[in-house]
């Protein structure tokens, strides 16, 4: 009889370790992963996450990187490196000292955790997508989670002060312009900033919460939430959002483009089916009409206007007359086809090489010089084309025109603009189409 109750004893210690094993795959000191073309990884025990090098796109260059493993989009929600992608053949390794670090091909360390409250003697990815470093008790001593760059998850929460940053564009990983804060005043906003430095240049979204704010929350159930002081929540997921953790995959992310955007996944797919990411929520409403600085280029690049595409997200383009910075980067502003005209003693005669292309419900606000009032639009066109810093006049109010100086700003299109935007290019067949000549339109 002993030995049966013995028998069971051991019987439930085994199946307790059991399932402790099964919920956590330990990484032990020494091990490492190498930046290649093979992908291996450390992987949750579902299988749903996982931990490693990442290639971007078709380059030789790798980030480490958190990921949804499960299906072929392979969504990357964290990244340690984005602002130095690293070569093949660097490594990421938990050190036998208990360090986790980031070594470049020469060897070089190049990233490891920022805070972290001792040695650590293993490591894990999670379920929930944290990868956690433990110590001996098995207490988490650092996590991804704390460190968080444009993604958060269920059962993630940040507290005051942190921040999401968003990439600079889909396939590059180095910070962009945008920012999530949980401020140390209670605050969330999104916020234009200005790279690298990170100085804010103003919030174009907020929770209004100052003095009351405590956490970001995005609790199991997919919802996210702020937790005021007082025990009252703000609701960011509309409530109609039913699709539940248990049948989908979520994140929450802060978009290149500056959105925040709350996502979903379906974790079964029909063979047949084609399946993607879903956005649920969003904010701002309008992204090409939230932000408005005196600093910073806008939503969009300098010398380039946005507008809401088809499913209202923000899409950036040039006026007339201009072309993309960089053609595989739409966002990142535009520069001029032609010669800018000069502002020599007769420097006038020049004005005949020019024209003035007509945009209905386009404005670059807070790029003013000069304003003229009463006047019509033959006037309004005029005294551009004949004035060498003016690049835009804008006629609006049935009789009043404004001058624009370069680079453009805060661009948008959009019926509320209600105006007449006249852009000055050169004439096709004038000496000034075309030229490679520098021009100060971007300063």
């Amino acid at each position: 009889m002993a030995n049966s109750a013995l028998f069971h004893c051991h019987l439930l210690v085994f199946l307790l370790l059991s399932i402790i094993v099964l919920t956590r795959q330990d990484v032990p000191l020494g091990s490492s992963l190498t930046a290649s073309d093979d992908g291996a990884s450390w992987t949750s025990p579902s299988g749903e996450f996982a931990f490693g090098f990442r290639r971007l796109g078709n380059s030789d260059l790798f980030i480490v990187a958190i990921w949804f493993d499960k299906i072929p989009e392979k969504t990357i929600v964290w990244s340690a490196n984005g602002d130095h992608p690293v070569q093949k053949g660097s490594k990421i390794e938990l050190t036998t000292n208990g360090e986790l670090v980031l070594y470049n091909l020469q060897g070089q360390e190049l990233w490891k955790p920022k805070a972290v409250s001792g040695r650590a003697t293993s490591a894990s990815m999670l379920d929930t997508g944290n990868f956690v470093l433990l110590s001996t008790d098995s207490s988490h001593i650092w996590g991804s989670f704390d460190e968080p760059t444009d993604t958060i998850l269920p059962t993630q929460v940040l507290g005051k002060p942190s921040k999401l940053s968003s990439r600079r564009t889909v396939t590059d990983y180095s910070n962009g312009k945008f920012q999530l804060r949980l401020q140390s005043d209670g605050n969330l906003e999104l916020y234009l900033v200005a790279v690298p430095s990170d100085y804010p240049y103003g919030s174009y979204w907020s929770t209004d919460t100052v003095g009351s704010g405590y956490q970001l929350i995005f609790n199991e159930s997919g919802y996210l939430y702020l937790l005021q002081t007082n025990g009252y929540i703000i609701n960011l997921t509309p409530k109609e959002v039913t699709s539940t953790t248990k049948g989908f995959y979520h994140r929450v992310t802060l978009d290149f483009d500056g959105v925040l955007r709350q996502y979903i996944y379906p974790k079964t797919q029909p063979s047949k089916d084609t399946q993607s990411w879903s956005v649920v929520w969003y904010e701002p409403s309008n992204m090409c009409l939230a932000v408005i600085n005196s600093l910073g280029s806008g939503t969009c690049g300098y010398n380039s206007y946005c507008r809401l595409d088809a499913e209202q997200r923000p899409s950036c383009e040039c006026p007339p007359g201009y072309t993309y910075l960089d053609p595989n980067n739409t966002y990142g502003g535009c520069k001029p086809e032609f010669k800018a005209q000069s502002c020599e003693m007769g420097g006038l005669k020049e004005a005949s090489g020019y024209e003035m292309k007509e945009v209905i419900d386009i404005d670059w606000p807070l790029n003013d010089y000069e304003r003229y009032s009463p006047v019509d639009e033959e006037l309004c066109k005029e005294i551009c084309l004949e004035d060498c810093f003016c690049y835009v006049s804008v006629f609006g109010l049935g009789d009043t025109c404004w001058k624009k100086r370069v680079p453009l700003s805060n661009g948008k299109m959009d019926p509320s603009v209600q105006r007449k935007t006249y852009i000055k290019v050169a004439k096709v067949n004038s000496s000034f189409h075309n030229s490679t000549s520098p021009s100060c339109v971007l300063g």
